[in-house]
């Protein structure tokens, strides 16, 4: 033992005092020693010094150490206690250490190297088990720290659980309330549509050629709402869940054929060449038609609204026997690759501006790829700002029917 160790010999035997403190200096023990003669005494020393052993005479003048023991435990003090005793007072002592003694020896057995010994064990074992209390309080108070996080924890899972079930219930609400005023809105919106068209034929009086710019104004404007009205009514279906497949047997290269005509004029109007590639050598699928025809539709007006100039390409093949692909290309005004990602995201736009110069809901693509994961398809895109586009879709040849 390197440090200096603070010793107390309580016991009222002058000689048996002396004994112990010329076995530690001849074990080379580095010790300064304190000595009591009675109980009163040794409670005093303790009180304001911290000794790293006591060696206690079990008989004192004034108390048993069996008495002592337990009131300095009463007061708090805990130090290693080795208990000299008597010859035949081994019971006693197997006593005092149930009451926290930390060994015993003989004072028959004094010398050097028991007592060194028995002092190395108890100051040991004490040392260790102050580590393992410490350890133990530091483990009791991590413990306490963790229940308190836990707890916060809980309440904050609590929390978001109760905001997500608010959150779901103003989304249905809101998905509610779009599909409803969507469905609203195009009954009077039809009635105009209806009214400008009788106009138009020029019954039972001719209009003026103003007057007939105007009224055909109001049925495109009414055609461009009533467009709008129909990706919001269709997006609030796909986000309520409410919107499911129909899948049936068709003819891809029909529709594809079909679909391209019905917007074959918009392409005229911009001068824009339309063409139509058909590499199918079974064009017959099982799916849903009219999901299919919407997306053709979307990905095929993106393309035109987008071109100024050039061409669009519409290509239909089979990846294999069990699936088959749609491309539609552009020579467009193209997307910088930094919104490549978001372009499927709802209400995303790149020109997000109330002075865009295209106009739409932002809803085109994101409904398409709602559709394209409903008929267990991909679509991806590639694209270069001021060269055009490409999206390709691709689909299983045929999905369950049930």
């Amino acid at each position: 033992m390197e440090d200096i160790l603070k010793i107390l010999v309580v016991d009222d035997d002058r000689v048996d005092r002396l004994a112990v403190r010329r076995s530690l200096q001849k074990a080379g023990i580095r010790v300064e020693l304190s000595e009591a003669s009675d109980a009163r005494n040794a409670i005093a020393l303790l009180q304001n010094t911290h000794f790293d052993c006591i060696f206690l005479d079990y008989l004192l003048p004034d108390r048993d150490g069996l008495g002592l023991i337990q009131e300095l435990y009463s007061m708090g003090v805990k130090v290693p206690t080795i208990v000299l005793t008597g010859q035949g007072d081994e019971q006693i002592a197997v006593e005092m250490m149930k009451a926290g003694a930390s060994d015993y020896l003989s004072k028959t057995r004094v010398s050097p190297e028991t007592l060194a010994q028995t002092l190395r064990n108890a100051i040991r074992i004490d040392r260790a088990q102050k580590a393992a209390e410490l350890a133990n309080q530091r483990l009791k108070a991590s413990n306490e720290l963790l229940q308190h996080q836990n707890q916060e924890l809980e309440k904050q899972r609590q929390q978001i659980q109760l905001q997500n079930l608010q959150l779901q219930e103003a989304y249905r609400l809101k998905s509610q309330f779009l599909a409803t005023m969507s469905h609203e809105l195009r009954t009077p919106l039809n009635a105009i549509m209806g009214f400008s068209q009788i106009l138009l034929r020029q019954y039972p009086d001719p209009l003026t050629p103003q007057q007939t710019e105007i009224v055909q104004r109001i049925i495109n404007n009414s055609q461009n709402l009533l467009i709008l009205l129909n990706e919001v009514l269709d997006f609030s279906k796909l986000e309520s869940g409410q919107l499911t497949l129909e899948p049936e047997e068709f003819n891809l290269a029909i529709l594809v054929q079909i679909t391209v005509e019905e917007l074959r004029s918009l392409a005229l109007q911009k001068q824009l060449s339309l063409q139509v590639d058909l590499n199918l050598k079974n064009p017959l699928v099982v799916n849903d038609q009219n999901s299919l025809r919407r997306i053709l539709i979307n990905l095929l007006s993106n393309a035109i609204k987008f071109t100024d100039s050039g061409s669009i390409w519409v290509k239909v093949w089979e990846l294999n026997p069990d699936r088959v692909a749609i491309a539609v290309r552009d020579t467009g005004i193209g997307i910088a690759s930094e919104h490549l990602e978001t372009i499927f995201e709802a209400f995303r736009q790149v020109d997000g501006s109330l002075a865009r110069q295209h106009e739409g809901s932002g809803l085109g693509l994101a409904i398409t790829n709602s559709l394209v994961k409903m008929m267990q398809g991909t679509i991806a895109v590639e694209s270069q700002v001021g060269k055009g586009s490409a999206f390709q879709v691709e689909l299983p040849r045929q999905i369950d029917r049930n």
